[in-house]
């Protein structure tokens, strides 16, 4: 830049002048940009391999630095896999149905109600006065015993037919809500009431044997 100022008047024209612009050309062409692709041509060009790839991960290593020996024993066969011998399973033996005895109902009247019972099954009654618990009874009032194949009907009861049985509890029956209302009177009563019950075991029926028997074949003859 100093040696423009110098030459900037046509006057001071001189050697040193002309040595100085020749220096500044020298210096431009020496600064100025190289760019070799628009010296060379594209056939000239070459693609070159980064000198530095980028860094694998270390999964990635492991697993390649890993021998073929090990990679072949981890994966599994091509081949068909064999199933397994099983055990034949083993059979629980079922315990052998005992034969069931004859089922028996019977119909007795306790108080002024009557109720069907069934040995080894217990039934709710009107409270039995005198009777406590574990005491053993006897209903004689059986009005019917039936069987799957035959029938004791009592004319009214089954001559000397009863029912054994044992008092288990002497209880209360549920509440019930006595409710009474008067219209226009200011009359309303609200009470409640639990009925004192007894429930007694059935342990069976017995004494109807020498009764005769009423059977499907006497009602009808066609199924003889």
């Amino acid at each position: 830049m100093a040696s423009l100022s110098l030459c900037s008047s046509p006057s001071s024209f001189s050697p040193l002048c002309a040595a100085q612009k020749q220096r500044l050309n020298l210096s431009l062409s020496r600064d100025a940009p190289n760019i070799p692709f628009l010296s060379r041509s594209l056939s000239s060009l070459r693609l070159h391999s980064s000198p530095n790839p980028l860094p694998l991960h270390p999964h990635f290593i492991a697993r390649l630095s890993e021998p073929e020996s090990s990679l072949a024993e981890s994966e599994p066969d091509s081949g068909v896999i064999e199933p397994e011998p099983q055990s034949e399973p083993l059979v629980p033996e079922l315990p052998i149905p005992e034969a069931k005895r004859e089922e028996l109902f019977a119909v007795v009247m306790v108080g002024s109600r009557q109720y069907i019972v069934i040995p080894g099954r217990f039934i709710y009654t009107q409270r039995l006065k005198g009777a406590n618990v574990n005491d053993k009874i006897i209903l004689n009032k059986v009005l019917l015993v039936g069987s799957k194949t035959s029938t004791w009907i009592g004319k009214p009861v089954v001559t000397n037919a009863a029912v054994h049985a044992v008092v288990e509890d002497q209880l209360l029956d549920d509440k019930v809500i006595v409710f009474k209302y008067k219209k226009k009177k200011h009359y309303r009563r609200k009470i409640g009431h639990r009925q004192p019950i007894t429930r007694i075991r059935i342990l069976g029926i017995a004494g109807y044997e020498d009764y005769p028997a009423v059977t499907l074949s006497d009602i009808d003859p066609a199924l003889q």
